[in-house]
């Protein structure tokens, strides 16, 4: 019937199929997907303006850096699983007394499949983005690839109700 192709292609590029998704998170490189550049602190300074920094920002990470060098990520995990409800003077402690120090970074033009693979697999939240000379360009976030991901798919798609005639239960019993 003539429209069909028309009406497929349509449908195709607003439902995107798994071949789409896998090309997306194979051939685009992270730089594409994170647009900020990193929020840098010395290891010197405090807890309290660290995360005030963070705060004030909204950001859930800060790199560390000594003499332009990455020594360690301190992010919103940190605080909660080693400064929150521990007696630390945040005004005179250091951030590099709890920083996660010598991250795990990658390159900015990896692909999101393989650092969407890294944080899963290793736990990460957050990866440092380093340029040839191991300089700092980007923090990609969980949360960058979630959004990326969601930006694949129509917004339709991912707010479609379930269907309204669906009968998921036969009688109350139980209930």
């Amino acid at each position: 019937m003539p429209g069909d192709d028309d009406d497929r292609e349509l449908f195709d590029d607003e439902h995107p199929g798994p071949q789409v998704l896998e090309s997306a998170l194979a051939n685009t490189a992270l730089s594409e997907v994170v647009s900020q550049p990193p929020l840098m602190v010395a290891p010197s300074t405090t807890l309290a303006d660290t995360i005030h920094l963070m705060q004030q920002e909204r950001r859930a990470s800060v790199l560390v850096m000594e003499d332009d060098q990455l020594v360690g990520i301190f992010t919103e995990r940190d605080i909660l699983m080693k400064i929150a409800g521990r007696p630390l003077d945040l005004i005179n402690t250091p951030v590099s007394a709890s920083m996660t120090p010598d991250p795990f970074t990658l390159p900015a033009d990896a692909n999101v499949a393989f650092a969407l693979s890294k944080m899963v697999l290793e736990g990460f939240r957050h990866i440092p983005l380093v340029d040839d000379d191991g300089r700092p360009t980007a923090v990609v976030s969980m949360r960058n690839l979630i959004e990326y991901l969601g930006e694949i798919y129509s917004r339709e798609l991912l707010t479609m109700p379930p269907e309204p005639h669906q009968h998921r239960f036969k009688s109350r019993e139980g209930a």
